[in-house]
């Protein structure tokens, strides 16, 4: 589920070697599979422990995880990095604003996945996202841009070179083609 690097290991048994006896870390999500999904790592005492909670051992302490975060931590990695300028605990989680669908999960499913957790991240840093509206009979994404995506000259670019070749990639024989049905009407929100 969790995948925490030698390095990370090491930091939390010096941490952890001046808190009381027992204590462990805990990984946690607030707000799991929403948009506003946050990851966390905190010290979890005995006392905090609950009975539904999913104990991970690792080399000197365990990770404990609460069940309704459990399923957004799948693939989720913790590693700590030292450079030049300092050290820092990073935590990455990528299915924590959408839980992983199963590969036989219906197409759509499985498109929004995708959709959630591999696309909208990259349109993010232009202010825009996607939505999936529905699969044609014949087998075609039917898509609608938002945010700065909306009115963006590069649209039908992202559109044919990034997002259809992505989908049709990751789901052949299954999608045939992408479309856009969004009005691009030009504006202050858009991302020239």
């Amino acid at each position: 589920m969790i995948t925490i690097s030698d390095a990370a290991q090491a930091h939390f048994v010096k941490l952890l070697a001046d808190q009381p006896e027992g204590t462990h870390i805990r990984v946690f999500v607030i707000s799991p599979g929403t948009a506003q999904a946050e990851c966390g790592v905190s010290y979890c005492p005995p006392d905090a422990v609950e009975s539904d909670d999913i104990e991970l051992e690792f080399n000197g302490f365990s990770a404990m995880v609460d069940e309704k975060s459990a399923p957004f931590l799948e693939e989720a990695s913790i590693d700590f990095v030292t450079d030049q300028l300092g050290s820092q605990l990073t935590l990455k989680a990528p299915n924590a604003k959408m839980r992983k669908v199963a590969g036989d999960a219906p197409l759509v499913e499985r498109i929004e996945y995708v959709i959630q957790s591999e696309i909208n991240p990259q349109l993010a840093s232009h202010g825009g996202n996607i939505m999936l509206v529905e699969i044609t009979g014949e087998g075609v994404a039917v898509l609608q841009f938002g945010g700065g995506c909306n009115g963006c000259s590069q649209v039908d670019i992202t559109l044919k070179d990034g997002i259809e070749k992505q989908l049709l990639d990751m789901f052949p024989g299954e999608l045939t083609g992408v479309r856009d049905v969004t009005d691009h009407q030009h504006g202050e929100h858009s991302y020239a």
